[in-house]
């Protein structure tokens, strides 16, 4: 026989499944309400398949999927329906008991995480967004709540659909409702990401340091003229650094006090950091801007890794160049590379965060790009973006939650 060939003959019938009960309770939450309910079944010797429970706005939807009781029906079982009905009126809960085969359905292949992130979150984005979802082909298996503040954040597990070709059907619908909408593969890969490193200016921070600098030389308008179209991709980043870096030639080198004072860290970073540091990841930052700033930014927020030009000092006043390798756009993607080496981390399982053209190839190497408030062709070209001014919102592509985020600060005041 043609080991090739496929046996004849019928195919094997499936296993039948095997008769299951669902039992919903719902109503006014309260403390022991699950425990009640299970004493109830306990006393009919099934067990426990499966068991969802939701609370909103304190009400509770509470599920169980159990084995029907020995004897099954109209026997025990007819006694199991009315016992849980009987204890459910003695709470004022609404109770339902349905029979069924079999467990969950399985999951589909393509699973993905889809992020929503909202502010606010309307229920019209919410109805377009899992339209599209549906017209892909996907199915939402789960939806949760990561954050109600500062933004509505919320997380539906898709299956069905390939995370690539998500991404794609929900990035305009995204643009059309005024949110942001992350899509990651789902796995054990999104749990293991070890290392994040960011840019520095207009990500970790708010402000451009060249700008500062260029402020107190007075040559503000002529260095931020060449800064937006270097973002924009429009200039060879290093070029453009050794001309704006030429405009500062003189400038006192004691200004550098003045300029970290002057920096404004962006919202939730300090939040971001902490928090990523308490879940063990290793945090860096590299910038195309200056060593006199990042290096004042590693200590004040305990980073592990930091790369950024220099400016060159002599006789106490800045001479106009960079010293040393140049950090520009190709440069950035070797610094994620040897950080990761560092700290023994899988490319694959670090997160890259950026705003600019010159962020494009650290972000395509990272496991996970991130474009935080950046320019339409980073935003196009990264796995995900984020166009809120929080940088901690990064925390719910990770699967954190607000709630845990504020335990953990709670816990260590």
């Amino acid at each position: 026989m043609n080991a090739s060939l496929p046996p004849t003959g019928p195919l094997p019938e499936a296993a039948p499944q095997p008769r299951t009960l669902l039992v919903k309770v719902f109503g006014t939450d309260r403390p022991g309400i699950t425990a009640g309910l299970f004493s109830t079944l306990a006393t009919f010797g099934v067990d426990v398949i499966d068991i969802e429970q939701l609370v909103t706005r304190g009400r509770i939807t509470l599920c169980a999927l159990v084995t029907p009781p020995a004897g099954g029906a109209p026997g025990p079982e007819g006694e199991l329906r009315a016992t849980v009905h009987r204890w459910a009126d003695e709470l004022r809960l609404q109770a339902e008991i349905i029979s069924g085969t079999g467990d969950n359905r399985p999951r589909r292949e393509g699973r993905s995480h889809v992020t929503v992130l909202g502010q606010p979150l309307t229920a019209g984005a919410v109805a377009a967004l899992t339209a599209r979802i549906s017209e892909a082909g996907g199915n939402i298996d789960r939806v949760f709540r990561l954050a109600k503040y500062p933004v509505t954040a919320v997380e539906l597990a898709v299956s069905g659909v390939a995370t690539d070709a998500l991404r794609g059907a929900l990035a305009a619908e995204a643009v059309v409702q005024r949110v942001d909408v992350a899509v990651v593969r789902a796995g054990l890969h999104r749990r293991a990401k070890r290392l994040v490193v960011m840019d520095v200016d207009s990500t970790l921070i708010q402000d451009e340091v060249i700008e500062l600098f260029a402020a107190h030389a007075g040559c503000e308008a002529k260095v931020a003229e060449v800064t937006a179209a270097a973002m924009r991709g429009e200039l060879d980043f290093a070029e453009s650094l050794r001309a704006r870096v030429a405009l500062l030639a003189g400038l006192d080198a004691g200004v550098v006090d003045k300029v970290r004072a002057e920096v404004r860290l962006t919202p939730g970073a300090r939040t971001l950091i902490r928090t990523l540091k308490r879940l063990g990841y290793q945090v860096g930052i590299v910038s195309g801007g200056f060593t006199q700033v990042t290096d004042d930014l590693v200590e004040r927020l305990g980073l592990d890794f930091a790369a950024a030009n220099t400016l060159e000092v002599a006789d106490g006043r800045f001479t106009g160049r960079v010293v040393g390798e140049i950090v520009d756009r190709a440069g950035k993607a070797r610094m994620l590379a040897r950080f990761a080496e560092r700290a023994q981390v899988p490319l694959e399982q670090t997160v890259a965060i950026g705003d600019g053209a010159n962020d494009l190839d650290m972000l395509n190497a990272a496991g996970l790009g991130v474009a935080f408030n950046a320019k339409p062709v980073v935003r196009e070209a990264a796995d995900t973006a984020v166009n809120v001014p929080f940088l901690d919102t990064v925390l719910y592509l990770l699967g954190i939650t607000r709630e845990e985020v504020e335990a953990a600060d709670a816990s260590d005041a």
